[in-house]
């Protein structure tokens, strides 16, 4: 048996009548940038984040830059970010002139570890983003309690969380703004990039429209530099076709995790993921820890398991941020987990044989 690690076939098959009649419905309407599809998908959205504005976006890290210069931080800022997540975290930030400021996870959930957070801060920090990472939420309470102390900012990273819930509130409604990606691969992915801001905060929602339309709210007149990042009228009307599918995909991810959570449980050097109770993760990734992750990795690939690393090399060890000084032992949780992390096969069209296959492989291994 071969099982991919993703395959985004299955998706188009399975939608592929109402893709297809929304790419005909904008093709005809002759509206490609900004039109009633972006208008429509940025409410529904917002609705089911439970949040009062949602602005589309070319891609999720540029929803995070977005956020951030709509906050107005700047160069000479500190803004607090997990040591162990995707580059685009620490890129938003730099992007905007501040400096990334990192913060080991809890070894257990790989998110950011909020007792770790108030060491980091300085007269200089203004926000902390939570990257809710895998799926699984980060401890919002904990984290929002830190900056009500410190008079900061939260900002969530969402790009892999698409319907998580945290105590019952979906993400994206629990600090002062959130970051979407819809790249392909994700939980709630569109057919080419894009991205969306979330948040309650009416300026900062202005803002947002403001900067990402190159500064201008009325066509050729432009209050500030902007940039162009917009999400277009084709990649709305698909994900609004996936909106009304995401819950159901979501529970069918729980269940793989379910499958795997039990099925592995004891299995020799494997370490699974943590789920805390106040938790309703919606499994973007699926990483397991070994000790000879190369290898295991070698021996599902050489039996038709397909698996990633999410993520080799942490961002403070990326040349991109050698000008921050950080070097090897730095950080070594996130260094850790760098060197035995491995993502399973997980997605909405996985079958329970292809999970049962995958356990198999993996204590054979084991």
């Amino acid at each position: 048996m071969n099982v991919p690690f993703l395959d985004l076939r299955a998706q188009y098959r399975e939608l592929h009548q109402q893709l297809d009649a929304a790419y005909h419905r904008v093709a005809e309407s002759g509206r490609f940038i900004l039109g009633p599809e972006v208008e429509q998908f940025e409410s529904e959205f917002a609705a089911y984040c439970g949040a009062e504005h949602c602005v589309g976006a070319g891609n999720g890290l540029d929803a995070l830059h977005l956020i951030l210069r709509a906050a107005g931080i700047g160069p000479g800022d500190e803004v607090i970010v997990p040591s162990n997540t995707y580059i685009a975290s620490w890129l938003a930030v730099s992007y905007a002139g501040a400096t990334p400021i990192p913060v080991e996870p809890d070894e257990r959930t790989y998110d950011i570890d909020p007792d770790k957070i108030e060491a980091a801060i300085t007269k200089r920090t203004r926000a902390i983003m939570a990257v809710h990472l895998c799926g699984q939420p980060a401890d919002m309470d904990a984290i929002n309690r830190v900056a009500s102390r410190h008079d900061l900012r939260v900002f969530e990273d969402c790009a892999q969380a698409h319907g998580g819930r945290y105590k019952g509130i979906r993400v994206g409604a629990l600090g002062f703004a959130a970051a979407f990606s819809f790249y392909p691969g994700k939980n709630l992915g569109a057919s080419g990039d894009g991205g969306a801001v979330i948040t309650n905060d009416d300026e900062l929602a202005r803002r947002v429209r403001l900067i990402g339309n190159y500064g201008s709210a009325v066509k050729y007149y432009n209050e500030t530099k902007g940039i162009n990042s917009r999400l277009d009228e084709f990649q709305a009307a698909f994900l609004r076709v996936k909106l009304a599918r995401l819950d159901e995909w979501n529970d069918w991810r729980k269940q793989i995790a379910k499958d795997y959570l039990q099925a592995l449980e004891g299995a020799a050097n494997l370490t699974l993921p943590r789920v805390p109770d106040w938790a309703d993760p919606v499994w973007h990734l699926f990483m397991v820890r070994h000790p000879q992750r190369d290898l295991l990795q070698e021996h599902l690939t050489a039996n038709g398991v397909g698996t990633l690393i999410h993520y080799p090399l942490p961002p403070h060890l990326q040349k991109a941020y050698a000008e921050l000084g950080y070097t090897r032992g730095r950080f070594p949780i996130s260094e850790k987990l760098a060197d035995e992390v491995l993502s399973l096969p997980m997605s909405a069209h996985q079958t329970r044989e292809e999970t049962s296959y995958v356990v198999q492989q993996l204590l054979r291994f084991s």
